[in-house]
């Protein structure tokens, strides 16, 4: 087995973590409130992230993974495997590589449980400190869409539970459809600040209310620790 260092990347204690939008200001006109506006947007920060590589023709790597994580190893492009009520979500990215998004404090946890249940050839990796989750919701977030990407998220080609990477302004960005009228980006550090100043300024017309996220704090040790529990 190769060696390995398994790190916390948003330490609790007098290190502060920063989301990658916390120097961010909207400066667009915002309606009053979320219930005014056709479009809200909200950063969900400090979730965890982590890559996972492996061969999903190993029917024992696929099995480890539905192990350790109570999801089904997505096969393909598009379908998200999905636990909303834990918040626990796994994204095809490409044949071999796919994105575990996890509860804020709960990503140390999650690479345990795969490093516990998975053998042979693979790689986890966190990579909470790179990117960022934007939850789009209200009845214009599909138009807005319209105005940011070239593909095409017409409901009966982009469903709910579907979730693809694509162009986004001039970056990219994954983009995730998790309920009727609520969407998700994912988008990384370094594009945070134009991704977001994009988005607002796409959906001003409509009216957009910026919400504060609800992973504003890291977890407790003692949630943290709930996802390595149930797996087990």
């Amino acid at each position: 087995m190769s060696e390995y260092a398994q790190m916390e990347l948003n330490p609790r204690g007098a290190v502060k973590s920063e989301s990658p939008l916390a120097m961010t200001r909207a400066r667009i006109a915002q309606s009053a409130s979320p219930q005014e506006a056709r479009v809200v947007v909200c950063e969900k920060a400090f979730l965890g992230h982590l890559v996972l590589r492996g061969n999903a023709g190993d029917a024992a790597f696929r099995a480890g993974v539905e192990r350790a994580l109570g999801l089904a190893l997505p096969l393909e492009m598009g379908p998200l495997s999905l636990d909303e009520a834990r918040g626990v979500s796994l994204q095809w990215m490409s044949p071999d590589e796919w994105l575990l998004i996890v509860p804020q404090g709960q990503e140390f946890a999650a690479e345990a449980a795969l490093r516990g249940q998975l053998t042979g050839h693979y790689a986890v990796m966190n990579a909470s400190g790179g990117q960022t989750l934007l939850e789009l919701s209200g009845p214009c977030v599909r138009e807005l869409l319209m105005k940011c990407t070239p593909y095409d998220v017409h409901p009966r080609h982009f469903p709910v539970g579907k979730g693809v990477t694509s162009v986004f302004a001039k970056s990219s960005a994954v983009i995730r459809r998790v309920a009727e009228a609520r969407w998700e980006l994912v988008i990384r550090r370094s594009f945070a600040d134009y991704l977001f100043s994009w988005i607002l300024d796409a959906a001003e017309e409509f009216g957009v209310y910026v919400a504060s996220g609800a992973s504003a704090r890291p977890a407790s040790h003692g949630a943290a620790r709930e996802l390595a529990t149930e797996a087990r």
